[in-house]
């Protein structure tokens, strides 16, 4: 009996170590950890370099729309190399769509900066 609690401790861990965050799913959380300001979440799912620039655009923003509690992500492109991905998504939060460059890093899909004369796909 002692013994249950630890075994669905461990069967929690290796479920949430196995799991893996598409690079859509990544750009999503991205979005919304942005506009919603859930710092912490954007760290985690962005690189140094883009961190710092979504930090940079957030300071002088006007604060979010209350109204706005949901972000109606649709993704309208995607792809995908095997490091690196693009996704191309509307939202709630901005009249034109977004495109977001993703690279895999550690196994996890990160939100990065385009290069200078970088062009996405679409």
């Amino acid at each position: 009996m002692k013994h249950i609690p630890l075994f669905v401790m461990l069967l929690v861990l290796m479920a949430c170590s196995q799991t893996q965050v598409s690079h859509t799913d990544t750009a999503k959380i991205v979005v919304e950890s942005f506009y919603e300001k859930k710092n912490t979440t954007l760290k985690k799912h962005t690189t140094d370099d883009s961190y710092a620039s979504f930090m940079s655009i957030q300071n002088v923003m006007a604060p979010g729309d209350p109204e706005v509690s949901n972000s109606n992500f649709k993704v309208l492109n995607e792809t995908s190399d095997g490091e690196t991905a693009w996704v191309q998504f509307s939202s709630a939060y901005a009249e034109k769509p977004e495109t977001f460059k993703l690279v895999m890093k550690d196994g996890k899909w990160l939100v990065t900066e385009k290069g200078l004369k970088e062009k996405s796909p679409f």
